[in-house]
């Protein structure tokens, strides 16, 4: 059995943290905190299941599987092609690494510029150099794990805890009631708005990042790399539940000191202003890049590796640089765009993520059932697209009031009874058609 040093895997969990935590993980804790007010620690539990329990065990069904491909392949070939690359694309240039970039520069620098400056000259500079220092260290996955590990998260947590430290000694704190989405659902509200985080789909990219880099370090069977995994998911999820709690604690405190934001970025803006008065400005924005910037590093990292398997003809470099630039370029079509079109994309992407990990995981107790993952995965994507169309204000006529029957629809929660329908369904098949073909085969008498 071989034995990882402990300083190694608190590097490699260290690593697993950065990269789940960037720009959704910072704004959405504390906005949820103000809008949750006195109803925060519910709102917060559910959070944490979509924003910490299922990435956690997304990576580590990804790494049980070798690559969120072959987890895919359990519903059908094209199925796992068509749902990878829209994973892959979504979280990363179309969407992830834009939106990673953006929200620093928008939220923590934007506001402080001189009067009269050139917004999109700045944002081209600001995101120019950000993407020229990712795309560099993502050119060298190797080292990951000792420059994100040894350099920059510790640096980020530092900072974090500095911010929450200072606060529990000199914020100014009022806690407000809970807005109406939180009054009777603060529980289902806070789960879902863990699907923003984009965890649970960041994590079927880096659960095979882990277990490259478990490699790097000599660690090479099977149920050693299982195992690292997990613990190093264990130590990630810790750190990112304790942050989460710091940041909506925060939010909550302040909740009925400043009007409610447009985001959380906006709150965590009128804390640290109010704490540390102008020269905050500098701390926001270095933590806002440094959380970004890792995150960024880990999605060009695990979108190149995927892509460099599916087209061996271009090479890992090629794809890292053109991603990086790729991104760039998207970036700078602005937040608001990028922010408009991520809603309706997690609504329809996320519950079938959440579907193949759950079912990934209780794969030994699925084993032989060849209609439970395509007949699940098929009828969550059909309640999760209608969904999405519907938030797009897409009109569908009776497809949407037959849609609305469904219970918690209106959550946004209506696949979850699909999903149990759809396995009990395909236990119930799979024992008809055992039971039929043992008839056949009874001799006769």
């Amino acid at each position: 059995m071989m034995q990882l040093k402990k300083g190694k895997l608190l590097l490699v969990s260290f690593m697993l943290f950065s990269l789940f935590f960037g720009a959704g993980n910072l704004i959405f804790p504390p906005f949820l905190g103000q809008n949750a007010g006195e109803q925060m620690p519910l709102a917060l539990l559910g959070f944490l299941i979509t924003a910490v329990v299922l990435p956690v065990m997304g990576v580590v069904v990804v790494a049980k599987y070798n690559g969120l491909d072959r987890l895919g392949g359990k519903v059908s070939p094209k199925f796992a092609m068509v749902f990878t690359v829209l994973i892959y694309v979504s979280i990363g240039p179309g969407l992830g690494i834009p939106r990673a970039a953006s929200v620093p520069f928008e939220m923590a620098i934007a506001p402080y510029l001189p009067e009269g400056a050139s917004f999109s000259m700045f944002m081209l500079l600001y995101s120019l150099v950000f993407f020229l220092i990712a795309g560099w260290l993502a050119l060298t996955p190797n080292k990951l794990v000792d420059r994100i590990g040894k350099v920059l998260t510790p640096s980020l947590l530092t900072l974090l805890t500095l911010l929450f430290v200072s606060f529990l000694f000199a914020g100014e704190t009022k806690v407000a009631p809970p807005q109406p989405a939180y009054q009777s659902g603060a529980l289902v509200t806070g789960f879902l708005e863990g699907y923003n985080t984009m965890d649970a789909i960041a994590a079927l990219n880096f659960g095979l990042v882990i277990a490259t880099t478990l490699r790097t370090l000599q660690v090479k069977e099977k149920k050693d790399v299982m195992r690292y995994t997990i613990r190093a998911g264990v130590i990630a999820g810790t750190i990112l539940s304790l942050i989460y709690g710091m940041l909506s604690f925060m939010g909550m405190q302040s909740s009925a000191v400043y009007e409610l934001q447009d985001n959380g970025a906006w709150t965590l803006r009128c804390i640290v202003h109010q704490i540390f008065g102008e020269p905050g400005a500098v701390l926001l924005a270095v933590i806002f890049t440094l959380a970004c910037l890792t995150t960024c590093v880990g999605l060009i990292t695990s979108i190149s590796q995927y892509f460099a398997t599916l087209l061996p003809k271009v090479s890992y470099r090629k794809l890292a640089l053109g991603i990086t630039a790729f991104s760039f370029l998207v970036c700078n079509q602005g937040l608001n765009t990028i922010l408009s079109i991520s809603v309706p994309v997690l609504n329809a992407v996320y519950p079938v993520a959440i579907v193949l990990i759950v079912m990934g995981l209780a794969g030994k107790y699925l084993e032989g059932n060849t209609l439970v993952f395509p007949l699940t995965a098929a009828a969550v994507a059909v309640v999760s697209v209608v969904y999405a169309l519907e938030q797009l204000k897409v009109p569908l006529g009776v497809v949407s009031d037959m849609f609305h029957l469904l219970p918690f629809y209106s959550y946004g929660m209506g696949w979850v009874t699909v999903a149990v329908a759809a396995v009990l369904v395909s236990l119930l098949v799979q024992k008809w058609m055992q039971a039929v073909k043992n008839r056949t085969e009874e001799p006769s008498v």
